[in-house]
């Protein structure tokens, strides 16, 4: 088995125990199964590297609980942090019983922890997979839970996080509401 096939099998193992469910599988899974169809339709020639950190994005996030935290933005942006630690570590350790080296590992590790986003292509191009896979899944169950308002918000949000050429690609592939596509255009 090759480092990448044992690195993707070791995260889809650890996501595999996470007790909240989707569609009748560990949420963490899915979710990871997802990240990686995107990644590969997004970015065909992808490093190793990006499609292990798009595999891991959500490594074992039940672990640490947003109860957990502090309400509030602080508390919050705290949680999103630690997460980020948390699955950057995570990854780092299946990488290294895998053979990664320290640069593999460091760079995947930058990249779940999102450091250089707008000036790193790979921190990028993982962003872009993110946004694709919360657009196409995550958003329309998010977008009954919330007013137009919010929703608006974080389709803005989502639309600044992303690279030109994603947010182009989004709105030719997503048939947005003229409201939501325009928070597109930034």
């Amino acid at each position: 088995m090759s480092k990448l096939a044992t690195v993707l099998a070791a995260i889809d193992a650890a996501n595999a125990k996470d007790p909240r469910m989707d569609e009748g599988q560990p949420e963490a899974l899915l979710y990871g199964q997802r990240m990686s169809a995107e990644c590969d339709r997004l970015f065909p020639n992808a490093s190793e590297v990006l499609q292990i950190a798009a595999r891991g994005q959500h490594i074992e996030r039940w672990v640490l609980k947003r109860a957990d935290f502090p309400e509030g933005r602080a508390g919050y942006l705290k949680w999103r942090r630690d997460l980020g630690a948390h699955h950057a570590s995570r990854v780092g350790e299946l990488m290294a019983q895998a053979g990664y080296s320290e640069d593999e590992i460091a760079e995947a590790s930058s990249m779940l922890r999102k450091e250089g986003i707008k000036r790193n292509d790979q921190v990028q191009a993982l962003e872009d997979v993110i946004c694709f896979v919360f657009i196409k899944w995550y958003f329309a169950p998010f977008s009954g839970k919330h007013s137009p308002e919010k929703i608006l918000d974080i389709v803005a949000k989502t639309a600044r996080k992303m690279s030109a050429k994603a947010r182009a690609r989004a709105l030719s592939e997503f048939d947005l509401p003229a409201d939501l596509a325009a928070a597109f255009d930034v």
